[in-house]
């Protein structure tokens, strides 16, 4: 089976359309391996993580780790946890920040890894594009509705907002995420990083 994800990724390097990240030495930033329990999907890498070739290394992850209740070397080294963004490359900068993942990316690509990760007992959708195209949500209904109602989606997925400090403010306003489902959240990761079997 490793030598299936050895190969995807390198039909992900050698696809056309990512040639112009190969060109230049850049690689798909994700992770997905045959023991991994729970799958963090979100927008996409951004140039310091795809710089650096490490996800989650800013404010954002480590507040991200906070709300899972992971240390660092469960984040990174249990081989538990998949990360696998809308897209595997950061798309560039736009007017108000970085450019959308491409819409055809996670299509192509995701179901592929997903087959082979049988052992996947939870899906945390992060922000706006993960949570719409997952949920298959139209983008009109607010993340707001749709997070406060994380329950209508469990057991499967699990929908978050961002942990960027730039949502501290809606944090400040959405009480109940803090009290409600961060909770849950972080019990029913606990509980899959404790179980051993399937």
């Amino acid at each position: 089976m490793t030598d299936q994800f050895a190969q995807i990724y390198e039909e992900i390097k050698r696809d056309p359309e990512n040639a112009k990240y190969t060109s230049q030495g850049i690689d798909p930033l994700y992770y997905a391996g045959p023991e991994a329990r729970i799958n963090i999907i979100a927008q996409a890498p951004g140039r310091r993580a795809q710089e650096q070739r490490m996800f989650w290394n800013d404010r954002s992850g480590k507040r991200l780790r906070e709300w899972l209740g992971l240390s660092w070397d469960e984040f990174y080294h249990s081989g538990k946890i998949a990360i696998m963004p809308m897209d595997f490359y950061f798309p560039g900068n736009g007017p108000h920040g970085d450019l959308p993942p491409r819409p055809d990316f996670a299509e192509k690509w995701h179901p592929r890894l997903l087959k082979l990760m049988p052992h996947l007992q939870l899906t945390i959708l992060i922000g706006t594009y993960a949570i719409h195209d997952y949920l298959n949500i139209p983008q009109s209904k607010p993340i707001t509705n749709i997070v406060r109602n994380y329950q209508d989606y469990l057991p499967q997925y699990f929908p978050i907002v961002h942990p960027s400090p730039r949502n501290q403010i809606w944090i400040s306003k959405n009480q109940w995420f803090v009290t409600e489902l961060l909770p849950e959240l972080k019990q029913r990761v606990r509980t899959i990083m404790e179980n051993n079997g399937d």
